[in-house]
């Protein structure tokens, strides 16, 4: 089994059942093992590696917790007024705030996500603004230097970012450092600072360093974080925001 997820990066429950001939259970069990191990990490309806050096496959992380991005995207629309200025960067889920925000009107949107361009481009209450620079193939997110130099000529209301992993101290983690850069010039041109992540961010390993928890004023989430991260919240004086599901 171990063997099928490394090589994959992320299967689901049903396959690796079907590949083995066993029941969802017997899958469930072994990849409890698994990740008592450390050796992978459970995600809604499957599991993946634990690498730090290498994120999932971006069309296994669409899938992923949608309809607890989605949650998360409709409170940050919430919170988002009409006329205002915002960055939104790379992400699966800063690509459900952008679909969330079709019901505002008069707002400028700047970003590096083509994704995000491509879902704002039919509203005509939403000018759009896209960073010039080196277009990665697998998830349409514009890195390098000409992107950050963009990012530099704005200062928004609000910037919208999403992140790979936050380690249990409050460090906000993720894989590429091109992706790192173009979000610290994000941070430090925003007014405010909202970080979208699912529970599943929490406590996950990347290398590469974005910051910390000290850089933005608000988290919002699917559940409520373990004690660690809480209480380093609360250190930061960072406002948390729990998008519950429906009763």
């Amino acid at each position: 089994m171990f063997d099928i997820i490394q090589e994959q990066g992320f299967v689901t429950v049903q396959d690796l059942a079907g590949t083995f001939n066993v029941t969802p259970q017997t899958v469930r069990r072994d990849i409890n093992t698994l990740c008592a191990k450390g050796l992978v990490q459970r995600h809604h309806g499957g599991v993946g590696m634990t690498f730090s050096t290498e994120n999932l496959d971006y069309s296994n992380r669409q899938i992923l917790y949608q309809a607890e991005k989605q949650r998360i995207a409709r409170m940050v629309a919430e919170n988002i007024p009409s006329r205002a200025s915002l960055f939104i960067n790379i992400g699966t889920t800063t690509e459900e705030v952008a679909k969330a925000l079709h019901g505002h009107e008069r707002l400028r949107v700047i970003t590096n996500n083509l994704n995000v361009a491509t879902i704002l481009r039919g509203n005509e209450n939403i000018e759009t603004l896209v960073a010039g620079g080196l277009v990665r193939h697998r998830d349409c997110g514009i890195v390098g230097e000409s992107a950050i130099d963009f990012i530099g000529q704005f200062k928004a209301d609000y910037g919208i970012i999403g992140i790979s992993g936050i380690d249990l101290d409050g460090t906000l983690l993720d894989y590429d450092y091109r992706e790192v850069r173009a979000a610290q010039a994000i941070i430090e041109n925003s007014r405010k600072v909202y970080l979208v992540a699912d529970h599943s961010k929490f406590g996950r390993n990347a290398m590469v360093r974005m910051g910390t928890l000290e850089d933005i004023d608000a988290l919002f989430t699917d559940l409520m974080p373990p004690q660690p991260l809480t209480e380093a919240l609360e250190r930061a004086n960072v406002q948390l925001f729990v998008a519950q599901p429906p009763a």
